[in-house]
């Protein structure tokens, strides 16, 4: 198919004459007006170049030309500007304005062919240049698809061998990962979080979660799965898969040969969800702000998933007994702005949990001081 030439210009001799000289190897389309102009730009297939007169009836050039860029239908079809103008042609306005070209009148038919054949080529090249991008940018962001679903299923088999005695595995991650946007997305509206809680920042943390106790993996099972309370040397060998854990993930970033957002986060949340705002938490006895905010925000959403769940050596708590437990441990287990947060948030924590375990009647609320492994 021939590419196409829509010349406008108010002389009929002047139409003719580049009509005859340029159909042997353009298809041509003439108008007479601005107004004429726009109505065969608006036919398909759209013209590949426009010889356009600076002076028409109903309007000059410059208004044709402002309003084809002002226009995404028409705003990337090259122009050649028609001047009579004495002295400068009206070359520096019109290309200030966005012509492509300028050609004096009367235009010399091998300028004219020259120059109408190589702005269509740029456009062509500039179209290919486009397709091109944009199928690499396709390909791009489905190889990229790929990876992160390769990635997430990967951290998502770590944390089920982590966790193998849990049934629940699946859904506890998920639920955790929900928890914690919920309490972050919260977060932001208290205190000065708002920079450290983007919307990216959280959804690497959450993409983070899973990864919060593949140090369990080196946790003997006698000691996972005991159902009565662990001895001291029993929970001071729990007490190391938080080491095990960050051990593992810098492992990686130094394997990698670097540190990524995703794998600080990953680092934090296994080393120290465990930590307490009043210094009390294993693994570094870390207090208030020390803990990474990452490690905060899990630390509530692990607690609560673990309380409302049943587990070999506790019994399963309502929804209320768990936010209880929690508001309780407002400032010695727990950061005081995130417990604001879970209060905040609760009915949306009792919705995600509602979809992943069977309500069981909780027995009363055990004293703060007696509930240190409830949540190993």
């Amino acid at each position: 198919m021939k590419p196409i030439i829509l010349i406008v210009d108010s002389a009929s001799e002047n139409l003719m004459a580049m009509k005859d000289l340029l159909r042997a190897h353009y298809t041509v389309r003439m108008a007479a007006s601005g107004e004429g102009a726009f109505q065969k730009m608006e036919e398909l297939p759209r013209p590949s170049l426009v010889l356009l007169d600076e002076s028409l009836p109903d309007m000059d050039g410059y208004a044709v030309l402002q309003e084809m860029r002002n226009s995404f239908m028409t705003v990337d079809i090259p122009v050649l500007m028609l001047s009579s103008s004495a002295e400068t042609f009206g070359g520096r306005r019109a290309l200030e304005e966005g012509a492509a070209d300028v050609l004096r009148k009367p235009v010399l038919p091998e300028l004219l062919l020259a120059r109408a054949a190589t702005h269509i080529e740029l456009r062509r090249l500039r179209n290919a240049s486009k397709d091109e991008s944009g199928r690499v940018n396709r390909l791009v962001a489905e190889r990229t698809k790929q990876v992160v679903e390769v990635r997430d299923a990967a951290i998502m088999a770590i944390a089920c061998l982590a966790e193998a005695s849990d049934g629940d595995t699946a859904r506890h991650v998920r639920r955790t990962q929900r928890y914690f946007t919920a309490l972050a997305r919260e977060l932001r509206f208290h205190g000065n979080y708002r920079a450290e809680l983007g919307d990216i920042d959280i959804a690497l943390m959450a993409q983070a979660v899973p990864l919060h106790d593949i140090g369990k993996l080196r946790v003997p099972d006698a000691i996972l799965n005991k159902p009565g309370r662990l001895t001291v040397d029993e929970f001071d060998v729990m007490k190391q898969h938080t080491v095990y854990g960050r051990d593992a993930i810098a492992c990686v970033a130094q394997a990698i040969g670097g540190d990524t957002r995703f794998l600080r986060y990953a680092e934090e949340i296994a080393g120290s969800h465990q930590e307490k705002w009043n210094g009390s938490g294993y693994p570094d006895g870390l207090a208030g702000t020390a803990i990474p905010l990452s490690a905060r925000l899990m630390a509530v959403a692990d607690v609560y998933d673990a309380l409302i769940s049943s587990r070999v050596y506790k019994p399963t708590f309502t929804h209320e007994t768990a936010v209880e437990l929690i508001r309780q441990g407002s400032g010695e287990h727990f950061d005081p702005a995130i417990v604001d947060a879970l209060l905040v948030v609760e009915n949306e924590f009792r919705t995600i949990a509602a979809g992943g375990y069977e309500n069981i009647a909780a027995p009363e609320p055990l004293p703060f001081g007696e509930r240190r492994q409830l949540v190993r």
